[in-house]
Formats: C-alpha cells, sequence, structure tokens
C-alpha cells in the first residue's frame, strides 16, 4: 500500500472515524482503524461493534492494499506533522513509514483480515432529513437519557416515525424531553438509538445539506454520502411516552426564558448542598418568587410573570430546569402545572415543536 495527500485531508478523515473507537473493546484490533487504500479512494474505518464509522476521500494512491494503524497513535501523529503533504507506505516486518516534509515515522501495523466486517444494510428503505435539523433536534432531547445502567433503555433516543411526523424522545425517569418535526414520509418507523452514538452523530453532522437514513431490525445507517455511520439499536420496549404527559392543567405560567433561566441559574448558586440543587418557586399574580436556603446562603430572585389560574408553590431541582431553558430557543415559554407534586410542562409560547416535563421535588412538609 502506497498513498499520499495534503495532512489536513488525512487528519479530518481520521477525526471522524477515531469517534467509533473507544478502545474499551475486548478485541485488540479495535482499537485500530481500518485504512484501505484502493483506485484513488481511501476508505477509513473505526468501529466498537456497537458503533462503526466508514469514511472515503480522494487521494493519490500509487499501490493499492489495506491495513489497521492503533487509532489514538496515528492519530496523534497525524495530527502534529507539519501542514504538508503526507506520504503513507507499507515496509517489511508489518510496518508503515509516513513522511511529511522532515519527519518520518515507523509504526507497526496489523492484518486487515483481521478487522470484523460491518454489518450489511440493505438501503431500499431511505428517511431523508435535513441535517440541520436533525442536529437541532438531537440537541433538544439526548440531554435526557439515563446516566445509568439499569434500564439500557433509557440510555437512547426513541426516534419515531408515523401520521407524516417525526418525534425523537429522550426520559431518565425525573424528566422527559420531547422534539417533534414533520417529515413527507409515510413510514412508521420506531427505533431507539443509543445516546453514545448519538453524541457522536451531531459533532459529524453539518449544518447544510440532507441526509439519508436506513433501518433494519437490529442496526441503523446514516448515510452522509462520504462517511457513514453504522450503529446498533437497544432492545427493548420503550415506555409508552404519551401516557406521562398529563393533558389538563390548572394554572399556567407565561414568561421569558432567558429572564428565567438566569434568575433560576443565580438561585442554585446556594442549592449545591446535599446534591439535590433545590429551589422553590412561589407562583403568584403577576410575580414568580424563586428562592433556595442551604447551610451555605439563601437567595430570592423575583421575575414577572403572566399567571392564569391559581396561585402555587412547587420544589424542582434546579439543574433539571436549567439543563431544559438552556436548549429551548424562543423568546417566551409556557409552563403548566396541576399541583405542587405533579409534573411540570414546559413549552414554546410561539412553536409547539418541543415538550418538555419535569419532576418536581416533594418537600418534607407535603
Amino acid at each position: 500500500m502506497k498513498f499520499s495527500c495534503q495532512k489536513n485531508i488525512l487528519q479530518e478523515a481520521i477525526s471522524i472515524v477515531q469517534k467509533a473507537v473507544t478502545g474499551k473493546s475486548t478485541m485488540p484490533i479495535l482499537q485500530g482503524i481500518l485504512i484501505n487504500a484502493k483506485d484513488d479512494t481511501l476508505t477509513l474505518i473505526g468501529s466498537d461493534i456497537d458503533l462503526s464509522i466508514e469514511t472515503k476521500t480522494n487521494v493519490d494512491i500509487e499501490e493499492n492494499g489495506s491495513i489497521v494503524v492503533d487509532a489514538r497513535l496515528f492519530g496523534e501523529i497525524i495530527r502534529k506533522l507539519p501542514n504538508a503533504a503526507v506520504e503513507v507506505k507499507t515496509t517489511e516486518n508489518n510496518c508503515i513509514e509516513i513522511v511529511c516534509s522532515k519527519s518520518k515515522f515507523t509504526l507497526v501495523h496489523l492484518q486487515s483480515e483481521d478487522y470484523p466486517k460491518l454489518p450489511e444494510i440493505n438501503e431500499d428503505k431511505i428517511f431523508t432529513i435535513n441535517q440541520k435539523t436533525l442536529k437541532s433536534m438531537i440537541k433538544g432531547t439526548i440531554f435526557a437519557i439515563a446516566q445509568d445502567e439499569t434500564r439500557p433503555i433509557l440510555t437512547g433516543v426513541l426516534f419515531e416515525i408515523k401520521n407524516k411526523k417525526l418525534n425523537l424522545v429522550a426520559i431518565d425517569g425525573y424528566r422527559l424531553a420531547l422534539k417533534s418535526d414533520f417529515v413527507d414520509n409515510e413510514d412508521v418507523i420506531s427505533a431507539v438509538i443509543p445516546g453514545k452514538t448519538l453524541n457522536e452523530v451531531i459533532k459529524i453532522l453539518e449544518d447544510d445539506g440532507d441526509v439519508n437514513i436506513t433501518f433494519s431490525n437490529n442496526h441503523m445507517l446514516i448515510n452522509l454520502g462520504s462517511t457513514k455511520i453504522i450503529s446498533r439499536l437497544l432492545e427493548g420496549e420503550f415506555i409508552k411516552y404519551n401516557s406521562i404527559i398529563p393533558e389538563e392543567f390548572n394554572l399556567n405560567v407565561t414568561a421569558k426564558r432567558e429572564e428565567l433561566l438566569e434568575a433560576i441559574e443565580r438561585a442554585s448558586l446556594v442549592a449545591k448542598d446535599g446534591n439535590t440543587n433545590l429551589i422553590k418557586l412561589n407562583i403568584e399574580e403577576e410575580l414568580m418568587v424563586i428562592t433556595s436556603n442551604s447551610q451555605l446562603g439563601n437567595v430570592r430572585e423575583e421575575i414577572n410573570i403572566i399567571l392564569q389560574g391559581q396561585p402555587l408553590q412547587i420544589a424542582f431541582n434546579s439543574k433539571y430546569l436549567i439543563d431544559v431553558l438552556k436548549i429551548m430557543d424562543q423568546e417566551e415559554i409556557v409552563m403548566e402545572f396541576s399541583s405542587s407534586i405533579s409534573p411540570c410542562i414546559m413549552k414554546n409560547k410561539e412553536n409547539d415543536n418541543c415538550i418538555y416535563l419535569v419532576l418536581p421535588v416533594r418537600l418534607a412538609n407535603e
């Protein structure tokens, strides 16, 4: 194998596939990147079995061939080379030689035959969506996935298409995040994608152009043209999220998102005691009073609101409210409440493309 290209082109390709190399696999070869040079196309693959990323780029190839090199070391070497043409070629004793300007490295490589084959996915049923839209929907839900493995299905995001509507849903037991968008697709799809996969997908998605997505029974394929991402799907049945979202409320609060976020962030500064981040909301006629008391001190914040319904006192883990308010992008938001022990629903005032549910903290005197 022998090829040459500009350092930045090779570095970008490596950084894309490295996202799938976790180093946690029991198979040592998966700590490497598969490099395949053939007919002016350089193909790089990184994988940990659950997630595989393949990217192709055009380079000058003098001699076809394929090898596996240590992902971390190869990536570091290429990143630190000067911005010039890089030549990579195989030599004797299972080694490769990397030459760039006045730098020269020799690395041991592994045999490509030992690298696991990627799952084959038949791309006959393709769902197409704008990359920017998909990125926004993932960011708007992924923060609410479960972090512990006690219920593995909740460590992923539900990807659901029905009635020409795409829903992405995440639940961690304390909150729910739902983002929706209309799509020109008649299919009915329901699959749970690991959060780990989606965290890497949003780093690769661009702000323009479309992306093609295909589902098989156990895998999904995200096709960006020169880059393909293949992920295992999570097994099991996702929570019937519609049954969790209340339909009736006793009071409705309209508030300025930025103003509410800043007030809660300030109140949370003294709420860190005991790791509950506890803040109390006292909702009155035209005011929301936000307070926090701990051994560190106390704080009181006031913001103007529009209230429909009866006054209410309710407490929350401030982190959950902050996460939601940071991800919402409208100027005004609506908060809906039923009681001090019922979930709070948060929505945009103008655009109904998202629903966020946050459970309150039950206070000792309730």
